[in-house]
């Protein structure tokens, strides 16, 4: 029987790739056996990530795609690719009464426009194969009205929509685009941050699953990448530990 969860001989683009999530999930498909080409800011860590991977032909590039012109030279070395998971993303919390034009740029050109611009020039110098999956890594916070987070929810649900419209748009190409939705992740960057914790305790209790971890949310990235889900297109997966049950 045909092993539609395999990898095998696919190429697949990650951004964010030199920490947290990212990281976990380039382990993950290079595991499955797809050739990863890891994109960041960070050199050193890229470097890093690679040597944690299984198999060969994995590739770095160094580029932070709030730079165009960085960016413009990035997309002009790369090969075709069979998926991409955009990765990358910043968090920020200010309530919405001290929201500057400073924090919507930061957030919203890291987030969102930086992401679907480099879809947008790989699409335009036809780097996405017929039946690729282009998967973002957005947030249950999109759905939820949590004080403070207006910057991070609002760049998320702004992903949420514009994964509809590019599903419509790519389907005649068989392109899926899909987005994941995690609740609490407990990651490296999570764990460095000022969060006590207790509240992290508080929060784990809200989930009847407990908190997740990065393994967790990078089986649905392999799900997503595989020829197991290309029947699907244009939806948000929840993963959450059940914590949106309630």
């Amino acid at each position: 029987m045909e092993n539609l969860l395999s990898l095998q001989g696919k190429h697949v683009l990650l951004t964010g790739a030199s920490s947290g999530m990212g990281r976990v999930f380039a382990r993950m498909i290079a595991s499955q056996g797809a050739r990863v080409t890891l994109l960041a800011r960070n050199e050193e860590r890229l470097h890093q990530t690679l040597d944690t991977m299984d198999g060969d032909g994995h590739s770095i590039v160094v580029c932070d795609l709030k730079d165009e012109e960085m960016l413009n030279a990035a997309v002009s070395k790369m090969d075709a690719v069979d998926g991409i998971v955009l990765c990358a993303g910043i968090n920020d919390f200010v309530p919405v009464k001290f929201i500057k034009q400073e924090n919507l740029d930061h957030m919203f050109q890291t987030n969102y426009f930086s992401q679907l611009l480099l879809v947008q020039k790989m699409l335009k110098k036809k780097l996405v194969n017929k039946g690729a999956s282009i998967v973002f890594i957005s947030s249950i916070s999109s759905m939820l009205g949590v004080q403070g987070t207006l910057l991070y929810a609002s760049s998320k649900g702004a992903i949420n929509s514009a994964v509809r419209v590019m599903a419509s748009e790519l389907a005649v190409r068989r392109i899926r685009v899909n987005a994941i939705c995690p609740g609490i992740v407990r990651t490296e960057m999570l764990s460095s941050t000022n969060v006590e914790e207790d509240t992290f305790t508080k929060q784990e209790s809200l989930y009847p699953l407990g908190l997740g971890t990065p393994e967790d949310v990078g089986g649905a990235v392999l799900y997503h990448l595989s020829d197991a889900s290309r029947w699907l297109t244009g939806q948000c997966m929840v993963i959450d530990g059940g914590f949106t049950l309630n």
